[in-house]
């Protein structure tokens, strides 16, 4: 508790009394046309306070603000004002972001997670340095940063964040305010939609300014302190991509685009190669040496500004080895040290930087695969015309040689034209550069066949396929079934001898944002856990590794929230080979945005995934411990479920949240939703804007629902006390309740207790509010806590301070729905009020999508 206090101390000095020092200069800038309108915020934010307390809905609010603080009559007039309100609020964001950021080395001192330098004290004062050592030799973790469409700050304003960030560390007030000033007059938004080219650079600006040196820096301290001399695995840290490559559902992510995107991340690359080999030359001034140093860096610098231009990965490593053996055989090791910091770099990122998924769904490699086989007169219509051993023996050994120009629908084109190409990726990149396939909603064995019998088809050997085929199981369904799907997989021997030249691995995807969606918080992270169990077991008997992904969002909704948590949790059944996750959203920026943010949870990752092998440390649950979640989670989903299929759920997703105007922003280039249905199905939504349309409600359903009711149904039977020891045993079921609860901390049902009145909506609201009072109610109880992250101090006063600064904004929000819903003549102004609105918000919660 003291160091919750300590820590909570430095937080507010070094955040929250900075902030409103900086927030002073900034609410008093002048904003085009309207003097002082900065001045007004704290008013405005003053009155939507005590209004919404005292049951105002967002429209009195306004209008009595408008009445009677700022004297504007005109609706035109009050929209522009509203415009001018949602500016200053996205730009407060800004520079809270640039504040806490630059406080978190100072936090970090007072931290309670492990990190590695814990880690590695701990292994000290328990000599377990031989297992630590070898665990760490061939242990690995994976973030995979993913393109969802709430990552859209552009570079400009990530330069201003980081200017902001240094300026602040040094408190150079004047220099801040002209910053600001700078801020004040930038867009923080894209002109259009960005193309999936223009995402990919906007990630990769990132890869290049932090995750470079972030890497790096990580990877030599851990060689440095792990007392292993012919320590080398540069694997230990891996980056994923996905922009460019994940074309589910983005019909924008074409072969060409993802051949651009992976000749921009070698590009790139060579342009941080080129920058440290510059600094490295002007030491290595010594005879022998400066010849292939000059005669690498200009070969490095051609291949930054022509793709066409391909400088291997041999061709970088063998001059910078020479080198090495001078170094030390000539000029007494002089530099060694640096060259050395340099030489890891380059086995870490090769010439890929990170490895580019590629991804679709199953539905349209089943289309594919019907096209093919049709006009090969192998089927009439449909795969259904054959037997499951017919199909597969088709795909398995049937020849066929497949030419994209041979076929007229678009997405067929396009997926022979894109496995066509890879082969050309890898010989660029390296197979490292290039060499996973995922494929969404995998139910049965047939999401890695059609694949499997695509890439043979279009140009690829059976026995030098050199890509893992990972499948994707995200419904309730498709988990369900997966046992089934991988055992019958691993009796196929074509596929198996297809394993044994992957080194015997084989990488599943398990998806949290689609699972939540389908089946609830607590049913949904449930299976997933018994998923990985079952999984670990199948892959075991036959001697294959199992490597789990986990396509995690940014909030617990979407399998978000304290990753470190999450992972430390899993319990001894699940294989703990590897940690790969996707990174998704803003949660780039602001999780990993930074290089101390960036080494801080990376070491995070890596101390979770070794922390279960630990001094014999392991998570286990008991049958009875299982039974009861098993209990709960059924509970939980019938509750969830039965709001699922309420007849105004859609209806009121449609008509009284954000939803479809996630289509509208300029954030992503990906459509908000899946196929051209008119009617809006739950199954057609994206879970991004399904789980981001909840939290801009301040609702975040998806979060906690169905928990409250579970608990209480136990209770009701005397069996609360079981409940309370769950929570204290188990620390997977710990960790979820937690994540609910920080779902939890973030509702304001104040915001939308108008819609309790709605003769249409009142009572599907209702049904929300009151389960949410029941969840908070029944968390505290079992967690024995006063109120919600009781012991998460700092986290507390973040969410609230945000909470704070955007509640204008979403009361401007609710109050333009107030008016669209009552069809205003200016609903097109309004309207684009709602669709501007979300960015603020989204930045604000920073785990909200």
């Amino acid at each position: 508790m003291q160091q919750q206090d300590e820590k909570l101390n430095e937080f507010k000095k070094s955040v929250n009394n900075k902030f409103n020092v900086y927030n002073s200069l900034f609410l008093n800038l002048p904003y085009r046309n309207i003097e002082n309108v900065g001045i007004l915020i704290p008013l405005l934010l003053d009155q939507c306070q005590k209004g919404l307390d005292s049951g105002q809905n967002p429209q009195e609010i306004l209008e009595s603000f408008f009445q009677n603080y700022v004297k504007i009559e005109s609706e035109k007039e009050r929209i522009d004002f509203m415009f001018r309100i949602i500016q200053y609020v996205e730009r407060q964001v800004v520079l809270y972001d640039s504040v806490e950021d630059a406080a978190f080395p100072k936090l970090q001192e007072h931290r309670r997670s492990l990190s590695i330098p814990d880690y590695f004290e701990l292994v000290d004062k328990n000599k377990s340095w031989d297992k630590v050592s070898k665990k760490l030799s061939t242990f690995s973790a994976r973030i995979v940063l993913t393109a969802h469409p709430t990552q859209f700050y552009t570079p400009a304003v990530l330069d201003i964040i980081d200017d902001l960030r240094s300026l602040i560390l040094e408190d150079r007030i004047d220099d801040i305010d002209v910053t600001l000033q700078q801020l004040g007059l930038t867009s923080l938004l894209n002109a259009e939609k960005p193309t999936p080219l223009d995402e990919a650079k906007n990630i990769i600006y990132i890869l290049r300014h932090t995750y470079y040196e972030a890497i790096g820096e990580l990877y030599s301290y851990i060689k440095s302190n792990i007392r292993k001399a012919d320590f080398d695995n540069h694997n230990i840290m891996k980056l994923g991509f996905w922009p460019g490559g994940d074309r589910d559902g983005n019909p924008f992510v074409t072969a060409p685009i993802t051949k651009d995107v992976a000749n921009e991340l070698r590009v790139t690359l060579m342009k941080c190669y080129y920058n440290d080999l510059k600094q490295i030359q002007k030491k290595l001034t010594f005879k022998g040496v400066q010849e292939p140093i000059r005669k690498l860096r200009n070969n490095l610098y051609t291949a930054m500004f022509d793709a066409s231009k391909n400088v291997g990965y041999e061709d970088i490593l063998q001059p910078l080895l020479d080198i090495r053996e001078l170094l030390v055989t000539k000029y007494h090791s002089l530099y060694l040290k640096e060259l050395d910091f340099f030489l890891d770099k380059v086995k870490i990122f090769k010439t890929h930087f990170a490895t580019l998924d590629i991804r679709q769904d199953h539905s349209k490699h089943k289309l594919a695969i019907e096209t093919i086989l049709k006009q090969n007169g192998l089927i009439k219509e449909t795969v259904d015309e054959l037997s499951e051993k017919e199909l597969v023996d088709i795909l398995i050994n049937k020849k066929l040689e497949l030419n994209a120009s041979d076929y007229d629908e678009p997405i067929v084109k396009d997926t022979i034209e894109n496995i066509s190409q890879l082969k050309d990726i890898q010989a660029t990149n390296g197979e490292d550069g290039c060499n996973r396939y995922i494929i969404s909603n995998s139910e049965d064995i047939f999401s890695v066949l059609f694949v499997f019998g695509l890439f043979r088809w279009c140009g690829w050997e059976r026995e030098e396929i050199t890509f893992d085929i990972i499948p994707l199981f995200e419904t309730m369904k498709g988990m369900d079934s997966s046992e089934d799907t991988m055992q019958t997989l691993f009796d196929l021997p074509e596929y198996r001898e297809h394993l044994e030249n992957r080194g015997n691995n084989q990488t599943i995807m398990l998806g949290f944002s689609d699972g939540t969606k389908d089946g609830g918080y607590l049913k949904a992270n449930w299976n997933i856990l018994k998923t990985k169990e079952t999984l670990s077991k199948i892959c075991s008997k036959n001697g294959i590794k199992a490597i789990f992904f986990d396509g995690r969002g940014g909030p617990p909704a979407r399998g978000g929230g304290k990753t470190h948590r999450f992972y430390a949790a899993q319990t001894k059944e699940v294989a703990n080979n590897e940690i790969q996750l996707t990174i998704q959203g803003q949660t780039i920026t602001s999780t990993y945005g930074t290089k101390e943010h960036f080494i801080h949870n990376s070491e995070q990752l890596l101390t979770a995934g070794l922390s279960n092998n630990l001094f014999g440390k392991e998570n286990v649950i008991s049958r009875s411990q299982r039974k009861l979640i098993e209990e709960l989670s059924e509970l939980s989903f019938a509750k969830y479920d039965a709001l699922k299929n309420h007849e105004m759920f859609i209806p009121y997703l449609e008509n009284r949240s954000t939803l479809k105007y996630y289509q509208k922003a300029n954030i992503g280039s990906r459509p908000g939703k899946r196929g051209n249905k008119k009617k809006l199905e739950l199954t057609d939504l994206r879970a991004i804007s399904f789980v981001g349309s909840w939290s801009q409600l301040k609702q975040n359903v998806p979060g906690y629902f169905g928990i409250g009711t579970a608990i209480k149904t136990l209770k009701d039977d005397g069996r609360i006390n079981e409940i309370k020891k769950l929570y204290k045993e188990v620390p997977f079921f710990k960790a979820l309740m937690l994540n609910s609860m920080m779902s939890l901390s973030k509702c304001y049902f104040e915001l939308t207790s108008y819609m309790k009145e709605d003769k249409k909506y009142g009572e599907f609201w209702n049904i929300l509010h009151e389960e949410y009072l029941l969840s908070k109610k029944m968390l505290l109880m079992i967690s024995g806590s006063k109120v919600l992250m009781e012991n998460e101090a700092v986290s507390r006063e973040s969410i609230k301070i945000r909470e704070n600064i955007v509640l204008p904004l979403l009361v401007i929000q609710q109050f333009a729905l107030q008016k669209i819903g009552q069809e205003s003549d200016l609903t097109e102004l309004y309207e684009k009020i709602v669709t501007r609105s979300l960015y603020g918000n989204i930045n604000a919660s920073r785990n909200s999508a």
